[in-house]
């Protein structure tokens, strides 16, 4: 049984660097690598990009989730630094030393983290969402699928939509102006073009609700919710 990919949000005041996301509205923060060797302190690689990186290091020094950090890239309004973490990592350790998971992306900014997450097993997401629940800790949980399902679980495609898309962007429906028409990619899929409609307009829909939607307060569900009100 492969493992389970789990897209989260955690708020930045109990993540660390909340005192520098705290200080900078402008800046994003984004993990290029995380790693925990221990309990007590949590090693990643950091890219800051923003109007106000230039300021920042002054602000880490006094950030007391960061011990150390060294400056390893500096691209104008964008900068790689090593850092280690020792402050407000229990959902970190939690997700890496207790459930053996992987950070698979992460991105934040003054408000809120997105991780993505490859657990081991379904058990480790619920014990990890249940230690953030007694910690009295937030842990929205936006998209969940398992490693099994592929690419297509993790947007939320059926294998019809999946393939419709495909076909549609390797015949040039998508270029401008475009290579194919619905009706002649409906003929080569043997189709009907309201079939073909349906599924574009479906595939569509799950990719924006599955990418673009994803980290907003309201989350994919509660869109949802609404239309269906």
């Amino acid at each position: 049984m492969g493992g389970t990919v789990v897209e989260i949000g955690l708020a930045a005041e109990e993540f660390a660097l909340s005192q520098t996301a705290a200080r900078f509205e402008d800046l994003q923060y984004e993990i290029e690598r995380v790693v925990a060797h221990d309990t007590d302190h949590v090693m990643p690689y950091v890219w800051i990009d923003g109007p106000s990186v230039g300021e920042i290091e002054s602000v880490l020094e006094d950030d007391d989730s960061v011990e150390e950090f060294d400056r390893l890239a500096d691209l104008e309004e964008e900068r790689l630094y090593r850092m280690e973490w020792v402050d407000q990592i229990d959902t970190l350790v939690q997700i890496l030393v207790e459930e053996d998971g992987a950070i698979l992306s992460a991105q934040g900014n003054g408000d809120d983290w997105t991780l993505r997450i490859l657990f081991p097993t379904r058990d480790a997401l619920s014990r990890t969402h249940d230690y953030c629940e007694d910690q009295g800790l937030r842990m929205d949980i936006y998209t969940i699928y398992n490693v099994d399902d592929g690419r297509k679980g993790r947007f939320g495609l059926t294998d019809s939509q999946q393939d419709t898309l495909l076909s549609a962007f390797e015949r040039g429906y998508y270029e401008i102006p475009r290579d194919t028409s619905m009706t002649e990619l409906a003929e080569e899929m043997d189709v009907s073009h309201q079939a073909l409609s349906e599924r574009l307009r479906r595939g569509h829909e799950a990719l924006v609700e599955n990418t673009v939607v994803i980290g907003r307060e309201d989350g994919p569900e509660n869109d949802r919710k609404k239309r269906e009100a």
